[in-house]
């Protein structure tokens, strides 16, 4: 049986009072009849808009990759703070974040130095967002991620699996991204190598607990779901000091 380290055992934990309290605020927003309906309809696993963010006690450093000229990457690999997100194509409120909040960020925070934005790709709604996922590293493959990854968030709402992210329309938006190499676009996304990245990322999130998307760790404040900018902002800044 695998030991698990008491910094892991810390991390577990905070992201589990996380849980737990989004879990609250859901069931008191279906009791009064808020929330999106469709998401109250569907089952777990769910992407979540409710603030279930702990105080912070953990240590996450050890989580930010930094890896030079990575391709799911934005910002300095030396910058002082690391925002991780774990996230899927196929959930309304990561793409909440990436139209509205992550292009602030980019411009305050990631533009002047102080932040690092890294990817994980954590598809946890079926089929198709496990092959967005592994089209999404084939992109990365080829310097073109971040287009290809606000194409498929810039898309029209869809029912999930329902062949909007097909095989070939991940090809057309690889091509709407301009991947330069169409063929070997489909032969990374097919491979082992995008399955094993895929895999890489999941077994991190679901090792610290990650129970649905989005989630993110700003520094070392966990961040579940579409939270205003300001949210962000503010553990940013925490971060700095």
């Amino acid at each position: 049986m695998p030991v698990i380290s008491a910094s892991v055992r810390r991390r577990r934990i905070i992201l589990a009072a996380a849980v737990l309290a989004a879990a609250v605020l859901a069931a008191v927003l279906a009791l009064t009849g808020g929330g999106d309906q469709e998401e109250k309809a569907s089952s777990t696993p769910r992407s979540t808009s409710t603030d279930g963010s702990p105080d912070p006690e953990g240590d996450y450093a050890d989580l930010a990759r930094r890896e030079a000229n990575d391709p799911f990457a934005i910002g300095r690999a030396d910058a002082p703070v690391v925002l991780i997100e774990y996230a899927d194509f196929q959930c309304p409120f990561c793409g909440q974040f990436a139209q509205k909040t992550q292009p602030e960020l980019v411009r305050d925070y990631v533009e002047q130095g102080k932040l690092r934005i890294e990817w994980r790709n954590f598809p946890i709604f079926g089929a198709e967002s496990e092959q967005a996922a592994r089209a999404a590293w084939a992109a990365g493959q080829q310097k073109r991620f971040w287009e290809f990854h606000d194409l498929l968030y810039a898309a029209e709402p869809r029912k999930r699996n329902s062949g909007a992210f097909s095989e070939e329309r991940l090809v057309e938006f690889a091509r709407q991204a301009e991947v330069p190499d169409l063929k070997r676009f489909r032969e990374d996304m097919a491979g082992d190598k995008a399955h094993q990245a895929v895999d890489r990322d999941q077994e991190e999130g679901y090792g610290l607990g990650v129970p649905s998307t989005p989630a993110f760790l700003v520094g070392d404040t966990p961040i579940l779901g579409a939270q205003p900018t300001k949210t962000f902002r503010d553990a940013v800044e925490k971060a700095h000091r």
